[in-house]
């Protein structure tokens, strides 16, 4: 029986299906002592190398979901090369890995897990998942903003998709978004003339930030995982 070489990677709880395959592109994994291609099976019998640590596959170790307040300065990446990585920051003792993104400078809710097989279901775009951000700029928020915001913008040679808007004060508001461009909400606001000051994720599908402290963290209820969960698990 074989397995895809980004699940077999993932299984280990290195990190998500999606990252394995940027990795393998990248160069960092080689198997049975060659260079690895994305789209390779993993038998039994394949040795997996990443970065010069050898893979095993053990029978799977019990499933972490976790909340994390991201404090600013702290890189959502497990490349432990960058100082700033967040695998160094929470020192948890599983492997574990970000769900998305959250840029350096940026605050608020983040979902981590040792569990491949979401990550690609919370992300994907046409599932359309909600995150909301509280977001402070450097102009007043006015109502032209508010439905250029909206409507969508062309960023990234695409155009956002129409979202959710709403002015919570002079210069802060608040924006739903269903997709996860790069840098998404700084571009968008870049593009109408406006520079973000601060940018904090309150909330991602059902999940929300609460009274976390930043920096620290906590295990999804019972409640949460009922609903983040596929109910064949």
């Amino acid at each position: 029986m074989s397995v895809s070489l980004n699940k077999f990677i993932s299984d280990t709880g290195l990190c998500s299906r999606r990252e394995a395959d940027r990795w393998i592109e990248a160069g960092r994994v080689r198997m049975n002592g060659a260079q690895a291609q994305k789209g390779m099976r993993v038998t039994p019998d394949d040795e997996v190398i990443v970065d010069g640590r050898m893979l095993t596959k053990k029978s799977k170790a019990k499933r972490v979901y976790m909340a994390l307040h991201k404090p600013a300065g702290v890189t959502c990446t497990t490349d432990q090369r960058d100082p700033s990585n967040i695998i160094d920051y929470l020192d948890y003792p599983k492997r574990i890995f970000p769900i998305g993104r959250l840029d350096k400078a940026s605050t608020g809710l983040l979902l981590l897990t040792n569990d491949g097989d979401i990550v690609n279901d919370i992300l994907r775009v046409e599932k359309g998942k909600e995150k909301e951000y509280i977001v402070s700029v450097d102009r007043p928020v006015t109502k032209d903003f508010m439905a250029a915001m909206a409507g969508g913008l062309p960023i990234l040679g695409t155009v956002t998709r129409q979202c959710e808007v709403e002015k919570v004060s002079k210069y802060v508001f608040r924006i739903v978004l269903t997709q996860g461009l790069n840098r998404q909400i700084r571009r968008m606001c870049e593009h109408l003339g406006y520079k973000v000051k601060s940018l904090h994720r309150v909330r991602i599908m059902h999940i929300e930030i609460g009274d976390l402290k930043p920096g620290k963290w906590r295990h999804l209820t019972q409640r949460e995982l009922r609903t983040l969960l596929p109910t064949s698990r």
